[in-house]
C-alpha cells in the first residue's frame, strides 16, 4: 500500500531552490525600473560632507601609494622623482579640471561615459559604450586583483610573517577576492565611517614614513650628492632629464586612478537644502572640492615619496623577489622606524587595499546595469546585485591566476583602464564646451585630450599587455551582449504606455464593441493609402463594413534601444480616419505592448490585422533584430505569445 503525501500545509516554507534564487535576485523588481547603482542614497537620506565622501574615493585613490612609489622606480629609475613631478603636473592641470566638469555634467554618478552616451545614436553609440564599459572593467577589475595581491605581498614580505607565508601569495590573493566577494552577498552598503578611518590612519602613517624618510636624507648630504651624480653619468644635462621624464611619465599613470571614482561616488555628497536632482549645485560643488582636495594631497604624497624611496632603497630591492616590490614606504617603514611601527603600517596598508578592492566592486556595480539592461545586452538578474557579485569574483579569479597575483605585471592593463577613461573624460568635456561656445575652455580641453591620447597611445605601445587585456573585456562583453541580445529579441520591453486625451477617447469609443486596430506602415499618409487598406483588410479578413477599425503607426526612432516608455498619439486624418501613432525601437513590440495595454484598459481583447512582408525569413529577422522591422506580424505574435502565457486573454492576431 502506497501512502499518499499529505497536501502542502499553508505558510510551509518554500523550496530551498526558491529561497537561493529570492536570495540572489532580492531588489531586481526595484530596480527593474531604474538602476539606481549601489552608490545612490535612500530616499529622503541627506547624504555626507564631501570630505568623508572623499575617503570613500580614497580607499582606491590614496591606496595607491602602497605600490605606486615602486611602480614609478621600476619605470622611470633615477629619473623617477622627475618624471612623477610631470605626473603631479598633468593631474592637476589635466585631470583635475577635466573632472570638475565631469562633475558638473554628469552629477549623477555616471561619469565621462554618460556624457559621451549622448552624443551618439543607434549601434554606433552602443558599440562605443560598450568599448568604454571594457576599458572601465578593465580598470575597476584590476583594481580590485592589484590591490589584493598587494595586500598579500604586504603579508608575505612581513618579516614575522614572510616564514610561513612565503610562496602562498597566489592563495592569499585568491582568498582576499573571494572574502570581498561575500561581503558583498552577504549585503555591502559602503560603510563611509569606516573609510574615514581607514585612510585617516592610513595617511597619518604615511606623514609618518614620509617625514621620517626625508630627515635621513637630508640628514645625509652624499644621498642627494650620489642621486645627482649619477643622473648627470647617465642623462648629461637637465633637459635630456626633462625629456626622458616627459616619455616616461605615461608609465606612472597609476597615480591618477581616483579620479573615475570620485565622479561615481558623487550621489553619496550632501547638497543645498531643497536642491533637486535635476540641479545638484550644492552637489556639484563638494564633488569639485572633493576632486580638488584629494587631487593636491596625493599629488604632495607622490612627489615626497617618490623622492624617498629613489633615493634611500637601492635599485635591486624594487625588483621581482626584492624586498621593496610593491611595498617600498612599508620597506622604510620596518628600516627605519622597526618591526612594530612596520607591521602596523603593514596592517594599514593591507586594510585599505582589500578596502579599495570594495570601492572598485562597488564602482562596477554601480556602472554595468546603468548600460547592459538597459541596451538589451544582459540578461534581466545582471540588475541584481548579488549575480553580479558571483561573476565579477570569479573573473578576478581568472585574472589573479593569469598574473600569479604580482603587482608589477598588472600595472599595465591597470594604467590602460585608467588612462581610456581619462582620456575619453577629456574628449566628452572638449565636446561640451565646444556646444556650450566656451572658446577658451574648448582650446584648454583639446590641448588636455591631446596629451591624454598621447600618454594613452605611448602606455599601449610600451606595455600592450595593458591593451590585450581591455580588448578582451571588451570582445567579452560585445560577445555576451549579442548573445544576451539574441537571446531577449522576443521579450516585451516597453516599460510603460503612456496615452494622450485622444488615444484615450478613441480606445473609450471602441471599449464598447470589438476592438479591431490595423498595423500600417506609415508612408505619404494620402486618403488612398487609408482607404485602400481598409479595403484590404475588410476583405482578407471578411471584417463586416459596419464594425469599427483603427489605424496604429509605428514609427521607429533608434532601433539599438531596447527598454523604453511607450508615448501613444490618437490623430483623425482627413476627417475620417483614426490612427494611433506611436514612437518605438521596434516595431512588433510597439504593436504588442500597446494591445496587451488595449486589452487592460478596455478588459477587451483587442483584435491585430496584419499583410505578410515579401522576402527571406532569415533576411526579415536580421532586419528586426537591427533595424526594428521586418517580419512584423510573426514576431508580434511571439512577443504576446511569451508576456501572456494564458491563450485566452492574448490579443488576436490575424494576417492576410
Amino acid at each position: 500500500m502506497v501512502a499518499q503525501a499529505a497536501p502542502a500545509e499553508s505558510g510551509t516554507e518554500p523550496p530551498a531552490r526558491s529561497r537561493l534564487r529570492a536570495w540572489l535576485l532580492e531588489g531586481l523588481a526595484d530596480r527593474a525600473k531604474q538602476h539606481p547603482g549601489p552608490h545612490v542614497e535612500s530616499p529622503g537620506h541627506e547624504g555626507q560632507r564631501w570630505w568623508r565622501v572623499m575617503c570613500l574615493t580614497g580607499l582606491d585613490y590614496f591606496s595607491t601609494l602602497g605600490y605606486q612609489p615602486g611602480i614609478a622606480a621600476l619605470a622611470a629609475g633615477l629619473l623617477s622623482p622627475l618624471a612623477t613631478i610631470v605626473l603631479v603636473l598633468v593631474t592637476l592641470f589635466g585631470a583635475l579640471p577635466v573632472y570638475r566638469r565631469v562633475a558638473k555634467e554628469s552629477p549623477h554618478g555616471e561619469g565621462s561615459i554618460a556624457m559621451l552616451e549622448r552624443l551618439l545614436s543607434f549601434w554606433k553609440g552602443k558599440l562605443f559604450v560598450l568599448a568604454l564599459l571594457g576599458f572601465a572593467a578593465t580598470d575597476f577589475i584590476i583594481t580590485i586583483t592589484l590591490s589584493a595581491a598587494d595586500a598579500s605581498a604586504h603579508l608575505v614580505e612581513n618579516p614575522h610573517l614572510t616564514s610561513v607565508l612565503g610562496g602562498h601569495q597566489v592563495l592569499i590573493t585568491l582568498l582576499l577576492v573571494a572574502l570581498l566577494g561575500a561581503v558583498f552577498l552577504k549585503g555591502f552598503s559602503e560603510a563611509i565611517g569606516l573609510a574615514v578611518a581607514l585612510v585617516g590612519l592610513y595617511l597619518a602613517l604615511n606623514v609618518v614614513v614620509t617625514v621620517v624618510g626625508l630627515y635621513h636624507v637630508l640628514t645625509a648630504p652624499q644621498v642627494i650628492t650620489d642621486w645627482t651624480h649619477a643622473l648627470t653619468v647617465q642623462h648629461g644635462n637637465i633637459f635630456v632629464m626633462i625629456g626622458v621624464s616627459l616619455v616616461t611619465f605615461p608609465k606612472l599613470a597609476l597615480g591618477m586612478s581616483g579620479f573615475e571614482t570620485g565622479v561615481a561616488v558623487m550621489p553619496h555628497i550632501k547638497g543645498d537644502p531643497g536642491e533637486t536632482e535635476e540641479n545638484p549645485v550644492g552637489r556639484i560643488r563638494g564633488a569639485r572640492k572633493l576632486l580638488t582636495t584629494a587631487a593636491i594631497i596625493m599629488s604632495i604624497f607622490l612627489i615626497a615619496t617618490s623622492f624617498i624611496t629613489t633615493l634611500l632603497i637601492p635599485a635591486d630591492e624594487f625588483k621581482t623577489g626584492g624586498q621593496a616590490n610593491g611595498r617600498a614606504l612599508a620597506f622604510l617603514a620596518h628600516k627605519y622606524l622597526g618591526g612594530a611601527f612596520g607591521s602596523v603600517y603593514d596592517l594599514s596598508t593591507i586594510a585599505i587595499l582589500w578596502f579599495a578592492g570594495a570601492s572598485a566592486m562597488a564602482g562596477l556595480l554601480n556602472l554595468m546595469p546603468r548600460y547592459l539592461p538597459r541596451y538589451g545586452m544582459a540578461p534581466s538578474w545582471a540588475r541584481a546585485v548579488r549575480p553580479m557579485v558571483i561573476v565579477l569574483t570569479l573573473v578576478s579569479f581568472l585574472i589573479t591566476w593569469i598574473f600569479d597575483a604580482n603587482v608589477d605585471a598588472q600595472g599595465g592593463a591597470y594604467a590602460t583602464g585608467v588612462l581610456v577613461l581619462i582620456s575619453s573624460a577629456a574628449i566628452a568635456v572638449t565636446i561640451a564646451a565646444r556646444k556650450a561656445k566656451e572658446k577658451g575652455w574648448f582650446w584648454a580641453f583639446a590641448t588636455i585630450s591631446v596629451v591624454f591620447i598621447y600618454t594613452t597611445v605611448v602606455n599601449s605601445i610600451e606595455r600592450s599587455d595593458g591593451l590585450k587585456i581591455g580588448a578582451c573585456f571588451i570582445v567579452a562583453i560585445i560577445l555576451v551582449s549579442l548573445i544576451s541580445r539574441v537571446a531577449r529579441v522576443f521579450e516585451l520591453r516597453v516599460t510603460d504606455v503612456v496615452l494622450d486625451e485622444t488615444a484615450e477617447r478613441f480606445l473609450r469609443d471602441a471599449s464598447h464593441r470589438t476592438i479591431r486596430l490595423i498595423a500600417m506602415e506609415p508612408k505619404k499618409r494620402e486618403d488612398e493609402e487609408y482607404r485602400e487598406k481598409k479595403r484590404q483588410i475588410r476583405a482578407d479578413n471578411d471584417i463586416p463594413t459596419e464594425d469599427d477599425l483603427v489605424f496604429v503607426e509605428v514609427k521607429v526612432t533608434d532601433p539599438s534601444d531596447f527598454e523604453a516608455v511607450l508615448q501613444v498619439r490618437g490623430e483623425v486624418l482627413h476627417g475620417r480616419y483614426r490612427v494611433l501613432v506611436v514612437e518605438s525601437s521596434s516595431v512588433p513590440n510597439a504593436l504588442a505592448a500597446l494591445a496587451l495595454h488595449v486589452r487592460d484598459v478596455t478588459g477587451r481583447q483587442p483584435h491585430l490585422y496584419f499583410e505578410w512582408t515579401e522576402g527571406n525569413p532569415l533576411a526579415q529577422f536580421l532586419r528586426f533584430f537591427l533595424f526594428g522591422q521586418g517580419e512584423v506580424a510573426p514576431v508580434t505574435r511571439e512577443v504576446l505569445r511569451e508576456a501572456e502565457p494564458d491563450r485566452t486573454r492574448r490579443p488576436r492576431v490575424h494576417v492576410g
